[in-house]
């Protein structure tokens, strides 16, 4: 008597997979549907049709949103794999025609991605005409773990993670004031005259980054009367007249109005750091992205460093 061991093999549509994974990073079933631009119906009907699939609940409902529950958390790695499993066969059956194409979302600092990068992204256009570009222009951490982001530009390395990351640039910031600031207020000649002037700086609570808290590092108990969690409404308060502020050589230095004060005295030099995820590193468009913010950098590193 012959006995045949049966193994009941489950095929799974990428497509619930990939509804799964946008909503275990999004939580709400209205996000997922703007983001895969589907109706919400649908969201609920793919992941409905996965736990069907596999016998199993992927999540809970709650006021905040759906979470995973303990076989949605064992799901995700492998949802995760297969992910980069499709975005690499994508991109080596599009190298066939040495196109690049696909999205690339960068997390970056606000200062750095509307006052430096966006000033070099025609020449990546016509680099790679066919890869979309997304900014995420914020300050804080962006969650590549999440996909919040493909690569994020960092004040500092991140300690946690299964991320590559480099170091991409040095960059210095200085004290600035525009002229007409300058023509109805007390001469600045040393440190001591700081005392007499007013201040532009970030909201202590709200900043991202302790890296950020530099204007005391200058001067104990600065005159602040303005503040805000951007640094582009910094600039431009400063350039403005209403007051000195610490700002981005790179950005400062272009304007004739501004004028850089005690440079001597007055040099802080920070780094930023580019972070892609290990699964993701190796793609074609990643890498172009990668090497494009790489070149970029490096042509205009005296800029950065306010030596020009």
């Amino acid at each position: 008597m012959c006995i045949f061991a049966h193994t009941v093999v489950v095929i799974f549509d990428w497509n619930d997979i990939r509804f799964f994974l946008e909503l275990s990073r999004k939580g709400r079933l209205t996000e997922v549907a703007k983001a895969l631009k589907v109706d919400h119906t649908t969201v609920s009907r793919r992941v409905l049709a996965l736990e069907e699939k596999l016998d199993a609940k992927l999540f809970e409902a709650t006021p905040r949103g759906f979470v995973l529950t303990q076989a949605g958390e064992r799901l995700l790695p492998q949802a995760e794999a297969m992910e980069s499993a499709s975005a690499a066969i994508q991109d080596t059956v599009g190298g066939e025609n040495q196109t690049l194409t696909g999205t690339v979302r960068l997390g970056v600092p606000e200062g750095f991605g509307s006052q430096f990068l966006a000033m070099e992204l025609a020449t990546f256009r016509q680099l790679h005409p066919k890869i979309e570009l997304e900014f995420v222009a914020n300050d804080r951490f962006v969650s590549l773990s999440k996909r919040e982001a493909d690569l994020s530009i960092t004040l500092a390395r991140p300690k946690s993670g299964r991320l590559i990351s480099r170091k991409l640039t040095n960059y210095r910031l200085r004290l600035y004031a525009s002229r007409d600031y300058l023509s109805t207020h007390s001469p600045i000649l040393s440190m001591n005259d700081l005392k007499d002037h007013d201040f532009i700086s970030y909201i202590d609570e709200l900043v991202p980054d302790p890296q950020l808290l530099y204007l005391t590092d200058i001067i104990a108990n600065p005159n602040v009367t303005l503040k805000s969690s951007s640094i582009v409404l910094q600039f431009q308060a400063t350039l403005a007249g209403a007051g000195l502020s610490i700002l981005h050589c790179f950005v400062a230095d272009d304007y004739p109005d501004l004028v850089c004060l005690l440079p001597e005295e007055v040099e802080i030099n920070r780094t930023y750091w580019l972070n892609t995820p290990e699964d993701i590193h190796d793609l074609a468009r990643i890498k172009a992205v990668s090497q494009f913010l790489s070149d970029v950098v490096r042509q205009r590193q005296k800029r950065l460093l306010g030596e020009t």
